[in-house]
């Protein structure tokens, strides 16, 4: 038998912020390089100027988002602004997999599985904004 290893566990509230931070970041850098947001760009995209727009501030609302409701939800543990960062994580979320969902699609994939098989990089984008916007903010639990 043996002595049982115990290695104590990170609160979850902060082992999932560890996956808000790059996932916040790929965000905010796709969402920053489309600005200035401008018709000409959209164009090249064959998008319409305010779905460009949309895009392009949804990427970065949604990164900064993402990471403040994480922010909340670590400091504030109950009440209102626990449900209210709960609500941001959500929401974040939720944008993330609309603009994925998209850009997946203006790609124009011969298939469902070209998609799951050949682009690792959206296909985790959208699993992680996915995961958030079902989930929300860990709660601690000891």
């Amino acid at each position: 038998m043996g002595i049982p290893l115990r290695i104590p566990k990170v609160p979850a509230p902060f082992a999932t912020f560890l996956l808000r931070i790059p996932l916040s970041v790929m965000f905010l850098q796709q969402g920053l390089s489309k600005f200035p947001v401008n018709e000409i760009t959209a164009e090249a995209f064959g998008l319409p100027f305010i779905v460009w727009w949309f895009v392009a501030y949804g990427e970065v609302g949604s990164a900064i988002g993402l990471i403040v409701g994480g922010i909340f939800g670590i400091i504030f543990t109950k009440g209102i602004i626990s449900s209210l960062a709960d609500l941001l994580t959500r929401f974040s979320g939720i944008t993330m997999t609309c603009v994925v969902t998209g850009v997946i699609w203006i790609m124009m994939p011969s298939s469902f599985m070209d998609v799951i098989l050949t682009d690792y990089l959206h296909v985790s984008l959208y699993v992680g904004g996915l995961y958030f916007a079902l989930r929300g903010n860990a709660k601690y639990g000891f």
